[in-house]
């Protein structure tokens, strides 16, 4: 099988796979998201690898795979669409996401972290270890990073009308209790895509890979195996729908 490109969402890093990448029955390689625009993030992770893979991407690491599919389809072998949103952004999102950049470049980066930690899990209050892990990521990703990762949500568009060209096998998965990109977000996603599976993890919230891991894995190895073996692995054949 083609090996899979892990693209994380905003604040997060190859932490958020932490407990998924061990069970996956292929290799994985981990995108960065630090460029200022989807374009540009959509480039990191075409250059992150060689040859076919399939994408899984987690929010802001969604929204950039359904520009990775746009600029080179041919290279995306399956696709995962992990809690995220297809449509535009809001104007309320525009100008959270600007008061979040100018509270961080006035010296306050940690407290717009705790501010967005109460919508990562099923409850706004998570368990210790989620919290830590969730704060350890966004130290890591760090200010000037996050700083990009604002501006690159920013230039995003809706990218609804484009699934529909995106004919690699899909995920659409999502937690039942995701406070930023609800369900119906993903049912939205998953009519417009032509092969796509659809899966709710009941009592989980935004960072699916650290809530529910086991669960995550199990869909993620389905998708992989409908993706089947790499196209040079059996001469250039497309991958079976």
């Amino acid at each position: 099988m083609a090996e899979a490109v892990l693209v994380p969402g905003m604040l997060c890093d190859a932490g958020l796979w932490a407990e998924v990448e061990p069970a996956l029955d292929v290799t994985a390689v981990h995108a960065q998201l630090s460029e200022p625009s989807i374009t540009g993030m959509a480039e990191q992770v075409l250059s992150s690898t060689d040859g076919p893979f399939t994408l899984i991407g987690l929010s802001l690491g969604a929204i950039v795979g359904f520009e990775v599919a746009r600029l080179a389809p041919e290279r995306v072998v399956g696709f995962a669409a992990l809690s995220t949103n297809a449509t535009g952004p809001r104007s309320d999102q525009l100008r959270a996401w600007r008061r979040m950049a100018e509270h961080s470049e006035s010296g306050e980066f940690a407290s717009v972290v705790e501010e967005t930690l109460t919508a990562m899990f099923a409850t706004p209050l998570p368990p210790s270890r989620l919290a830590r892990a969730y704060r350890g990521m966004a130290g890591r990703v760090g200010e000037q990073r996050f700083l990009a990762q604002l501006a690159a949500q920013a230039t995003r568009t809706d990218a609804r009308a484009g699934l529909t060209a995106i004919d690699a096998p899909s995920l659409v998965a999502c937690g039942t209790e995701d406070a930023l990109c609800p369900p119906e977000f993903h049912r939205d996603i998953a009519d417009r895509l032509p092969d796509a599976e659809l899966h709710q993890v009941p009592d989980s919230g935004h960072l699916l890979p650290l809530e529910a891991p086991e669960k995550t894995a199990e869909l993620l190895n389905r998708l992989l195996r409908r993706c089947g073996p790499a196209p040079h692995d059996r001469g250039d054949a497309p991958c079976p729908r």
